[in-house]
């Protein structure tokens, strides 16, 4: 049984000749969607052949119409030196700097020129093709081009490519067809006039793939850091941000980072060619602390600390130097604060490591907190993002004593670590005024989200693939 507009176009089309949509729509009756739908109902009925042509054309730009009519940079360049070398100075009062710049690159690329102490002189003369080609797209937009020349052009932007398409409807079977009116929707009009008794009602092939529909999600990597902020926010904790760029002083030398650690090095940290102005009274506390311990009981790093290489600036390279300042600035307990940012760090980029990543820190400032708590915080914290399994391994880190890796068991891959905790140690704590024990953890939410999704390469969660976002559930535990 054929819908009414299936009817309509098979009887309007001839048996093996080719129609347009256009064509197909004039002899039908019928709106051009309305045929389009009609000629794949019919096709999978094996009535109708839909023949679908694809090709390239190509456009000139507003740049590319502009030299065409005056002329590239480069033939321009080449025609004023026909008469004689020149200075790069004067021809940047001609061309301009931006102009200049171009032709002389194309210039070039083709041998004809060489620039000495500033003066340009041809050596050579080029061929200049790509002018006819902008001539050729301008008259046809399908003509036939050299595609190395035509790929520059597109590459510099004067032409851009565009995929055209054209459908073609053939009749390959004709059955003998009654048209018969169906009720396709079924409105008030018709429940009230009584018009729908003794019509039939349009047939819904149940079989017929549906049209996909991709509606708006959240990023399903915003939406772990977002679960990892409510699940802080839910346990009392207050949200802190701060500046990508620090002083090296709040980004290691608070922390009782020796100022000869190797994390400090050109090739782990990016460092700015600015410098700040640090407190007096708290760079000799840490001063002295780094050097001998001061009134910590420590004997300190030894050697000589500088000042100046404090006041460097910095990329942060973890969220510390933000949870650190907070402590410094709020000393008296009770403090519960986190924060979820971006750090930076020289990283070769690979499937587990990139040089800028989310990073979670953790801080708690209270009088009667200990190691315990830590633990039992960090693993509520895990538990609540769907790991079951959770232990703590020894590690060092120098701001911290005694210090852990927490790690999450995951099937298939093991035991993987995510991050280091610990209690800071006296060294930072008291230079900077802050009363009682702190609790302290920096995670890694890019791991996190990983082993979270499923994912084994960490540059996925910064890929626009449209195909794995839509196909991921919008939750997924």
């Amino acid at each position: 049984m054929l819908t009414t507009i299936e009817a309509k176009l098979i009887s309007a089309l001839e048996k093996g000749k080719l129609y347009t949509v256009d064509e197909a729509s004039k002899l039908s009756g019928l709106s051009k969607d309305a045929v389009l739908k009609a000629a794949y109902l019919l096709q999978e009925k094996g009535y109708v052949k839909v023949h679908e042509k694809v090709w390239k054309e190509y456009e000139l730009t507003d740049e590319g119409l502009k030299y065409l009519a005056e002329g590239l940079p480069e033939e321009r360049l080449y025609e004023e030196l026909t008469s004689g070398s020149k200075g790069i100075a004067e021809l940047e009062k001609k061309f301009g700097k931006e102009d200049l710049k171009i032709a002389l690159g194309w210039l070039r690329r083709k041998g004809a020129i060489k620039i000495e102490n500033g003066v340009v002189k041809l050596v050579s003369k080029p061929e200049f093709k790509e002018r006819a080609i902008l001539n050729e797209i301008y008259e046809n937009r399908t003509a036939e081009v050299d595609k190395t020349l035509l790929k520059d052009l597109i590459r510099r932007k004067l032409v851009k490519e565009e995929e055209a398409k054209e459908i073609l409807i053939e009749v390959v079977s004709k059955p003998e067809v009654e048209l018969k009116e169906k009720i396709t929707d079924l409105t008030p009009e018709l429940l009230i006039s009584g018009e729908w008794r003794g019509k039939e009602f349009l047939e819904y092939d149940i079989r017929i793939p549906a049209r996909e529909v991709f509606t708006a999600k959240i990023h399903p990597y915003e939406r772990i850091i977002r679960e990892c902020r409510k699940i802080f926010l839910e346990m009392g904790f207050t949200e802190i941000k701060g500046h990508y760029v620090q002083s090296a002083f709040w980004n290691f030398d608070a922390l009782f980072q020796p100022q000869d650690h190797p994390a400090r090095e050109m090739q782990d940290t990016f460092y700015l060619d600015k410098y700040v102005d640090i407190d007096e009274e708290l760079a000799y506390r840490v001063k002295e602390t780094h050097e001998n311990g001061w009134i910590t009981g420590s004997k300190g790093w030894g050697g000589k600390w500088d000042i100046n290489k404090a006041r460097q600036l910095v990329l942060r390279t973890h969220t510390t130097a933000i949870t650190i300042h907070y402590l410094a600035m709020n000393p008296e307990p009770p403090v519960k604060a986190f924060c979820i940012d971006r750090v930076y760090r020289r990283e070769a980029i690979d499937a587990t490591h990139l040089p800028e990543f989310d990073q979670l820190e953790g801080v708690v400032l209270d009088e009667n907190v200990g190691f315990k708590d830590l633990l039992g915080l960090l693993k509520e914290f895990f538990l609540k993002m769907g790991f079951e399994d959770v232990r703590f391994r020894p590690g060092y880190f120098p701001y911290t004593e005694p210090s852990v890796e927490p790690e999450v068991y995951v099937e298939g891959l093991g035991w993987i670590e995510l991050g280091g905790a610990g209690i800071f140690r006296k060294e930072v704590t008291e230079p900077l005024g802050i009363k009682g024990k702190v609790l302290a953890w920096g995670l890694g939410i890019g791991r996190l989200a990983m082993l979270r999704l499923g994912m084994k390469d960490l540059r996925m969660l910064y890929n626009p693939d449209l195909g794995w976002l839509r196909n991921l559930p919008a939750i997924k535990r």
